[in-house]
C-alpha cells in the first residue's frame, strides 16, 4: 500500500502524460468498455461443476441481469485435471465437466452470454492446477478451440528466474504474444485480464498487454477491504481509458459481510472508476436489494459510457489532507466528466452519519458562473438546481452519494462574493472584491 503523502502524489501524477511503446495495440475490438459478468470464485471457489456454470448462467438471465448489461459467464480456478494430457494439453476436470468445455460454451453461447476461462503465467494456478508458463501458445489454442471468448491469468507458482530469464512483463508478455496469434491465425479475439496484484507497477504497463489489470490483492466482504482498494487506487485514476482499465476485483455484494450502505458504496465506486464488473455472487440466494443494487441502470450507464472512458478521480480527500493515502479513510470527494453532464462520488468513510459539503469549481469539470441541475442516481430524482455549492447531509455510515450535475445556463445575477472561490477574485481595475 502507498506509505506517504510524497509517494502518493508521485504516483498520482506519473501517469499524465504517459506515452507506452504499443500502448494501443491492445485496442483490437474488444472490451473497449468494462466487461460486466459473472465469476465463479468469491462464491464457489473450487466447488465448480458444468451444472453449477448453466444454472448460474440461467438465473442471470432470468434475474434480468443479462438484460442489465452482464454478459460475461467466467469459469475461475479449478476446472481442469491435475496433470496435462499425454500430448501436453491441459484437460478439462473428466467428472465435473464431464460433457467437455465445448459442449458447455456451446450451451451458454446459445443463451446469449460470451464465456470466459482461467489461467496462470507460472507452473501451477493458485489452486495448484496446471499453468501456462512454457505452454502458452498450446493453451490459447485449447481455449480458442474450447470456444472461450476471455481469459483472466494469474501470478502464482512462477519459474525460477534462471529459466524465465524475465520479469513480470515478459511473462505476461507470452501470453499476450500467443493471443495475438490465435487472433491472426483464428480469427478469435479474446478479452486478456490481467491478474498481477499490482505490485510491479502493472498501471503503468498493463495497457501494452491486456484490456484490465488488477491493482491490489484479493478482496474480501468488508469495509476495511473496500477501503483500502479504494485509497490505491486513487492515486493511480488516470491509468483507465478505452481498452484497459485499473481492475478493483470481483464484486463483493450479496456474500455477507456489507451493510446495505457499504454495498452501494461498493458498487458505485468500482463502476464509477470504470472497473470491470464482475458478480462473484451465489446468485440462488441474492437478496432483491442486492439485486437492484447490480442493475441500477444510472450507475450502469456511466460505467458503459461510449463517450468518456476515463475513471472519476478525487478532488478532495475530506478527512485527510490532499494526496495522504489512507487505507481505512480514502478520499471522499470525487468527479469525473460523462456524456451527459458531471458526475460526483461522496463517500462517507466514517462510521456515524456525517455531513458532506463541496464547492462545485472544486472540480475540475465544472464552469465557474453557472448553474447545475442535481440528479441523484441512487435515488433516481431530480433535486433542483445547484449554485456554487453542494451539501449533503447525514450520509449513513460508510454510505455514498452518487450525482448527475448537468449544465442549466448561468448562475442568478447579483450573487455576492462575484466569485465562488471569493480569494481569487478581482476586478478589472486590480482590486480584490472577496468576501
Amino acid at each position: 500500500m502507498l506509505n506517504s503523502p510524497l509517494w502518493a502524489a508521485t504516483a498520482g501524477i506519473a501517469l499524465v502524460g504517459l506515452s507506452l511503446p504499443g500502448a494501443e495495440a491492445i485496442s483490437n475490438g474488444v472490451a473497449r468498455l468494462p466487461v460486466l459478468g459473472y465469476n465463479t470464485w468469491n462464491a464457489y471457489q473450487c466447488n465448480i461443476d458444468e451444472d453449477l456454470l448453466l444454472t448460474t448462467a440461467k438465473l442471470i438471465k432470468s434475474l434480468g441481469l443479462q438484460d442489465a448489461g452482464y454478459s460475461y459467464v467466467n469459469i475461475d480456478d479449478c476446472y481442469a485435471e491435475k496433470n496435462r494430457s499425454a500430448s501436453g494439453d491441459i484437460v478439462e476436470d473428466k467428472i465435473r465437466f464431464k460433457g467437455g468445455m465445448k459442449k458447455l460454451n456451446q450451451q451458454i453461447h446459445a443463451l446469449g452470454f460470451k464465456t470466459g476461462i482461467y489461467s496462470d503465467s507460472g507452473w501451477f494456478t493458485c489452486a495448484g492446477y496446471p499453468g501456462s508458463f512454457n505452454n502458452e501458445a498450446r493453451d490459447a489454442k485449447t481455449f480458442s478451440d474450447w470456444g472461450f471468448d476471455y481469459l483472466k491469468y494469474d501470478n502464482c507458482a512462477i519459474a525460477y528466474d534462471s529459466i524465465t530469464r524475465q520479469g513480470i512483463v515478459g511473462r505476461y508478455q507470452r501470453m499476450a504474444d500467443a493471443l495475438a496469434q490465435i487472433s491472426a491465425t483464428a480469427k478469435k479475439t479474446f478479452v486478456f485480464s490481467l491478474c498481477e496484484w499490482g505490485w510491479s507497477q502493472v498501471w503503468l504497463w498493463g495497457a501494452q498487454l491486456g484490456h484490465s489489470w488488477r491493482t491490489t490483492g484479493d478482496i474480501a466482504p468488508q469495509w476495511d477491504s473496500l477501503a483500502a482498494i479504494i485509497n490505491f487506487n486513487s492515486f493511480i485514476t488516470q491509468a483507465t481509458d478505452f481498452y484497459g482499465r485499473n481492475d478493483l476485483d470481483m464484486l463483493q455484494l450479496g456474500n455477507g459481510g456489507l451493510t446495505f450502505e457499504e454495498a452501494k458504496s461498493h458498487f458505485t465506486a468500482w463502476a464509477l472508476m470504470k472497473s470491470p464488473l464482475l458478480i462473484g455472487t451465489n446468485l440462488s440466494a441474492i437478496t432483491p436489494d442486492i439485486l437492484g443494487i447490480l442493475k441500477n441502470k444510472e450507475i450502469l450507464d456511466i460505467n458503459q459510457d461510449s463517450v468518456v472512458g476515463k475513471s472519476i478521480s478525487p478532488f478532495r480527500w475530506g478527512i485527510n489532507p490532499d494526496w495522504t493515502s489512507n487505507s481505512t479513510h480514502p478520499a471522499q470527494y470525487w468527479s469525473g466528466p460523462t456524456r451527459d453532464g458531471t458526475v460526483f462520488m461522496l463517500l462517507n468513510t466514517l462510521k456515524e452519519p456525517s455531513t458532506l459539503s463541496f464547492n462545485l469549481t472544486e472540480s475540475p469539470w465544472i464552469r465557474a458562473g453557472r448553474q447545475y441541475s442535481v440528479r441523484d442516481l441512487w435515488a433516481h430524482t431530480d433535486n433542483g438546481t445547484a449554485v456554487r455549492t453542494f451539501t449533503a447531509e447525514n450520509v449513513p455510515p460508510h454510505g455514498v452519494i452518487a450525482l448527475l450535475l448537468k449544465d442549466a445556463g448561468n448562475e442568478p445575477d447579483g450573487l455576492f462574493p462575484a466569485c465562488s472561490v471569493w480569494w481569487q477574485c478581482t476586478d478589472k481595475n486590480g482590486t480584490h472584491v472577496g468576501g
